[in-house]
């Protein structure tokens, strides 16, 4: 005769308690687990500044001095808006601003030499970094700027002194012909809205020769090279918007707008423009 199976509960209270068991169970399991992934404030006993540096920007964004008339920019405004790309992370090897060891072999040349140099163009630097618009003087106070940042004491060529503003009383002789040539200024108009496009074109070159050029001109650090068909296709199959976007933001080892961060979008566009034609 076989035995029959019996129940290890016995009592309603037996069944009650298990009944409780088998609720509380899974909900104590849960609190724990949250508890154990969302207890404490990460970072609480840090020390503030160490949080600071922590969180602070990869990098800051300086913008270019104001330049003055043609022939009167300072050797530190030069530099910054044209010298720069490659002079401040040492592109194309270009000697980094500050760097004594590198500088110093170009110190040891004479100012004469490393003039010639600066405005004719060497190796892979362009005539006058790339900017065809900078006078000599304003080379040579570029040069005497970084060469002094490595414990050169060269001399740079003074900046003239501007012309003084006209008189408070000359005013209202001017006025007279300024009005008068209102009309003509105002018939002029629609010919300058004609003339808007070769307009951004003459301007891509400008921004190109000052900015582009001391890399793409020869093609430096893998940038594709003026003029390459070959070079820029592959550029090109990203369409007009992507090379915008890289161009304006930077890619790879080519910084945000050429690294000349006081150009406008405008500026960075026409000179993608310019380039992107002429690999055509």
């Amino acid at each position: 005769m076989t035995e029959e199976h019996s129940s290890p509960i016995k009592t309603p209270k037996q069944l009650i308690i298990v009944v409780l068991v088998a609720f509380a169970v899974p909900i104590a399991l849960a609190g724990f687990l949250s508890q154990l992934v969302t207890s404490g404030e990460h970072g609480i006993h840090e020390n503030a500044d160490a949080v600071l540096a922590r969180i602070q920007p990869v990098g800051t964004v300086v913008l270019a001095e104001a330049t003055g008339p043609k022939g009167m920019m300072t050797g530190e405004q030069v530099f910054n808006t044209t010298c720069k790309t490659c002079h401040e992370t040492g592109l194309a090897g270009a000697p980094k601003l500050g760097d004594k060891a590198a500088w110093g072999k170009i110190i040891a040349q004479g100012e004469a030499t490393t003039y010639g140099h600066a405005i004719t163009g060497i190796r892979a630097m362009p005539p006058r970094g790339g900017n065809s618009d900078l006078t000599d003087d304003e080379v040579k106070r570029a040069v005497v700027f970084m060469a002094a940042k490595a414990g050169a004491t060269w001399t740079a060529p003074p900046v003239a002194a501007v012309a003084a503003a006209p008189a408070a009383g000359s005013a209202p002789a001017a006025a007279a012909p300024a009005a008068a040539a209102a009309p003509a200024v105002a018939a002029a108009a629609p010919v300058a809205v004609a003339s808007a496009a070769p307009a951004a074109a003459s301007n891509g070159k400008k921004v190109y020769e000052a900015t582009c050029i001391a890399c793409h001109g020869a093609g430096i650090a893998g940038a594709p090279k003026f003029g390459d068909k070959a070079q820029w296709a592959p550029h090109m199959g990203h369409g007009v918007e992507g090379l915008y976007a890289s161009a304006i933001k930077g890619k790879g080892i080519m910084p945000a707008k050429g690294g000349n961060p006081a150009l406008s979008d405008a500026d960075v566009k026409a000179a993608v423009d310019y380039m992107v034609a002429a690999a055509k």
